[in-house]
């Protein structure tokens, strides 16, 4: 009986270790700030097949899009406004520098990827600002994409044109 509970207390033991946070996401929910040793938050975007990778730290609000300045790879005011709607929203604008390297889809959906990544970036870096963010609808990952291809069809949804004769 007595090696149960010594095993059942090991097994605690194990349960209140494995609630410590492993993860950018984990620390954030526990209310931790999670920065590496430069003290920059990392964060993940995605939005249709666009995938954003940001680093931020603390600066004079330059944002770099793939070595290049925020005006220079997204030319069209829509898309840094976009781009910078987290910011804005968390009253943080010209705070932080951001670095990002985005990938896959198109202008729309690489805009929409960083301002995912913006906002979970600056949640590890300053958890508070969850409650700021999360109402904006900045952390929800936008899950529309492209309807694939449908057999017997010439696109997603449209159909060959009809002929009675």
């Amino acid at each position: 009986m007595a090696e149960e509970t010594k095993s059942f207390s090991d097994l605690k033991s194990t349960l209140i270790k494995a609630k410590t946070p492993d993860t950018a996401a984990d620390a954030a929910e526990q209310g931790k700030p999670n920065r590496d040793s430069k003290g920059r938050a990392y964060a993940t975007g995605k939005r249709k097949n666009a995938v954003a990778r940001v680093w931020i730290k603390p600066g004079l609000g330059r944002i770099q899009v793939n070595g290049k300045d925020e005006k220079d790879y997204f030319a069209r005011p829509v898309l840094r406004m976009i781009v910078r709607q987290p910011l804005i929203a968390a009253n943080r604008d010209g705070q932080f520098d951001i670095m990002v390297t985005v990938a896959g889809g198109g202008l729309s959906g690489q805009a929409g990827a960083v301002r995912h990544g913006i906002s979970r970036a600056l949640i590890a870096y300053e958890p508070g600002l969850r409650a700021v963010l999360k109402p904006g609808g900045f952390l929800t990952r936008d899950p529309r994409a492209v309807e694939r291809k449908k057999y017997g069809r010439p696109k997603a949804r449209r159909s060959f044109q009809f002929s009675k004769r």
